[in-house]
């Protein structure tokens, strides 16, 4: 079979993960976003298990495993999953993807102290930027206070969702360190992520009504197929040919595309603050995400790098 150009890989997830903020906004609408999670994690999981069996890849664990399985999932899958929804059906899906450009921020934190990896000045003047720059495109939200009580819950839960997400990327990243198979562990992962989110919509289960127009179901299925195994397939791909900091990239290129889509679809008007806001974002990442120079001793170490970039890559929507 003709090998896929990397060109084509990055454009698959580029344009695939852009578009998910949005698509979500079509699931929020109709079910709760504890089903619409748990329905889509399951679904993805199901397609990942076929394609391990296709592959003879092992999907036997012990129960030790499996409970480092079930952490990853519910963090990285489950519960983070759900605030980006219940956050999407607060404020336009494009605020909450570039919510999400604090996660290479928040990894490297994370790295710093879960594995003991040194950050780099660098590092820290990128991802204040990026903080910087989040402030300024919420600073409508923020400045309406309890005027703007459902923006502000909005905001409130794209940060939980990023930090949960973060907390599931370390698991993740330990998981790996560990030996632990990829595709096996993200369709157990997955599995087990969407089960998290079923468990938290039990209380209100029997109020849910499936809905029975097409568009809900097709979203479901891109969501699932395209946004969570297709892209993760693309993704792996590039790290694989062009290292982690290559596929690092689109961490910040993506929410730049999901703003523009909420502009043209949702209705958002960004001011000069959110314009800027933006830019300081995106340049915060860049610098963040730079390779490090090989004749500089100081800087994060490998591990701080990796649990960045790797969070970069999993907390596409």
């Amino acid at each position: 079979m003709k090998k896929i150009p990397t060109w084509q890989l990055f454009a698959v997830c580029l344009l695939v993960w852009s578009t998910t903020w949005y698509v979500i906004t079509f699931q929020v609408d109709t079910v709760a976003p504890e089903l619409g999670v748990a329905l889509r994690f399951c679904l993805a999981s199901a397609v990942i298990f076929v394609l391990c069996l296709l592959r003879r890849q092992p999907l036997r664990f012990s129960a030790a495993q499996h409970r480092r399985f079930a952490l990853q999932g519910v963090l990285l899958y489950g519960v983070s999953y759900v605030c980006v929804y219940r956050a999407e059906g607060l404020i336009v899906s494009g605020l909450v993807a570039v919510g999400f450009s604090l996660s290479p921020l928040v990894a490297g934190l994370g790295a710093w102290w879960a594995f003991g990896a040194r950050v780099a000045p660098r590092f820290l003047v990128g991802g204040l930027l990026s903080v910087l720059g989040v402030v300024l495109i919420s600073w409508p939200e923020i400045t309406h206070g309890l005027r703007g009580t459902r923006a502000m819950a909005g905001v409130a839960m794209t940060l939980a969702a990023v930090l949960l997400s973060a907390g599931g990327g370390l698991v993740s990243s330990r998981n790996t360190r560990a030996g632990m198979p990829l595709w096996p562990s993200l369709a157990w992962g997955m599995l087990y992520g969407g089960l998290s989110a079923l468990v938290l919509a039990l209380p209100r289960l029997p109020q849910f009504v499936l809905p029975s127009g097409a568009l809900w179901w097709l979203c479901l299925a891109y969501l699932s197929v395209a946004g969570s195994v297709l892209t993760f397939a693309c993704y792996l791909t590039i790290q694989e040919r062009r290292g982690p900091g290559a596929a690092a990239t689109l961490g910040v290129m993506t929410p730049v595309l999901a703003l523009v889509i909420s502009t043209v679809f949702e209705g958002y008007r960004p001011d000069l603050l959110a314009v800027l806001g933006v830019g300081l974002a995106m340049a915060g990442n860049s610098l963040m995400l730079r390779r490090e120079d090989s004749r500089a001793p100081s800087g994060p170490t490998q591990a701080a790098r990796s649990a960045a970039r790797q969070e970069a890559g999993t907390s596409r929507q």
